[in-house]
């Protein structure tokens, strides 16, 4: 895990599977307890934080991107999209980020 810091790679993988874990709280847990049992609290915690790892993610995959020399139209559109579909980074994380 100390490795992975080392690298901007290394980081994007964390993000991407801390933004990954964010969302399937925020979608399968947050959402459906604010929505179908009034108990909105765990969503307006959750919620910014997933934004946040959100920008996080973007962010860092735009750096990886050029530091890499992906071609925009595909390896980053693919790893950017990835990151809006449940279950979505880890899938990337492991055909993508884990082979650079």
């Amino acid at each position: 895990m100390i490795q992975l810091l080392k690298t901007k790679i290394g980081r994007l993988r964390i993000i991407a599977i801390l933004e990954g874990i964010s969302l399937l709280i925020l979608v399968f847990i947050a959402m459906p307890l604010k929505y179908f049992f009034s108990y909105p609290n765990i969503s307006q915690f959750i919620g910014p934080l997933h934004g946040a790892l959100f920008l996080l993610f973007v962010f860092n995959t735009l750096n990886v991107g050029i530091e890499q020399q992906w071609k925009f139209s595909k390896t980053t559109w693919i790893v950017l999209i990835a990151c809006i579909i449940p279950f979505g980074t880890f899938y990337i994380d492991r055909k993508i980020l884990n082979k650079i």
